[in-house]
């Protein structure tokens, strides 16, 4: 059998043998952090070492390669590098990444840092109220405010860039899709409108046209950032269908498909942003329950407006699921694995 990838025949030696993380999922999505083994990541800014790490002769992307691939990894594995922060104002810089490279945002990542960075001591915390761990990402500085009760983290928002619309009833792939921001740039699309429900029976289907739309977009105008052309380009496509929600409450249900055919478990924390950029813009102003694929939930509303769009803030909570020690044989002839999707 010939598997579909590219495996290196040989192996870096500035790859570390041993690479150590802790695993969170939040709302079902995996989110792996690196606490150990990972060489320095050059750059004066965390955008600055996200473009140095995506670098293919990178030993970092080898690390991620190394997590994210199978055996030890899957196709919709994430994860993250910590990094130092832009300046003093932020306690954590973050690297998110995934099976095709490094993302601008991530929204469950951040709900997973917040409860990680407390539970760990990285941030002091008292038993009891609220706790900001401000962190800097690609898009931006962003915040999970971790609440606590008696000891326990109970519950994560995530306070994330200003969010905003971008264009509306753009074709792609033979149906109309709203684009907006939301720390990355996602299209929104009915699942009704390409024939399916937001559902696991249709999830191969729903990639598909995920894959479809997103190659379609590729250099559409846009598609551009119009600030940064480094957070440029159509990160997801995000299926959505309307539910009964209780009073006072919007309710959806969501499906990301993000890079190259993954499928975001969770309701997608940056997607949900990007969602609620369009609702506001509809005439939403009730916070807005949202269901990801597998029926777990995020609950979004917007803050704030500003000139640069609107604030939104996500919660959710996030499960520690186990502490790795990862390890490369140099003899290992799959080296740092192997993807089959």
């Amino acid at each position: 059998m010939t598997i579909p990838t590219t495996i290196p025949t040989t192996i870096p030696t500035t790859i570390p043998t041993t690479v150590t993380t802790v695993d969170y999922h939040t709302a079902g999505e995996p989110f792996r952090i690196v606490t150990g083994g990972v060489p320095d990541i050059p750059g004066a800014t965390v955008l600055e070492r996200r473009a140095n790490a995506a670098s293919a002769a990178a030993s970092a992307d080898h690390v991620r390669r190394l997590l994210c691939h199978e055996p030890r990894g899957h196709a919709d594995m994430y994860g993250c590098f910590l990094v130092p922060p832009d300046d003093p104002g932020a306690h954590l810089g973050v690297l998110f990444w995934h099976k095709d490279g490094y993302s601008t945002a991530c929204g469950h990542g951040t709900i997973a840092l917040g409860v990680h960075a407390v539970r760990e001591g990285l941030v002091e915390a008292a038993s009891d109220g609220e706790t900001d761990v401000v962190i800097d990402v690609p898009s931006g500085r962003v915040t999970a405010r971790v609440r606590r009760a008696g000891g326990r983290v109970t519950a994560v928002t995530f306070v994330n860039v200003p969010s905003y619309v971008v264009a509306r009833g753009v074709e792609a792939a033979g149906v109309k899709v709203d684009v907006a921001y939301g720390g990355a740039i996602y299209a929104s699309v009915p699942a009704a409108a390409v024939g399916l429900k937001v559902g696991p029976e249709h999830l191969t289907e729903l990639i598909a046209w995920g894959r479809r739309i997103k190659a379609d977009l590729a250099g559409h105008p846009a598609a551009r950032h119009p600030g940064d052309d480094r957070l440029s380009g159509v990160y997801g496509v995000i299926f959505h269908e309307e539910l009964d929600g209780e009073p006072g409450y919007a309710r959806q249900r969501n499906v990301t498909v993000f890079a190259d055919g993954e499928v975001d478990r969770s309701p997608c924390g940056s997607g949900t942003a990007a969602r609620l950029a369009l609702l506001h813009e509809d005439g939403l102003r009730d916070p807005l329950v949202h269901e990801s694929v597998v029926g777990t939930t995020f609950l979004g509303r917007v803050t704030g407006v500003t000139g640069a769009g609107v604030i939104p803030e996500i919660e959710g909570m996030a499960y520690r699921t186990g502490r790795h020690s990862f390890e490369l044989d140099p003899d290992d002839p799959l080296g740092t694995g192997f993807t089959l999707r």
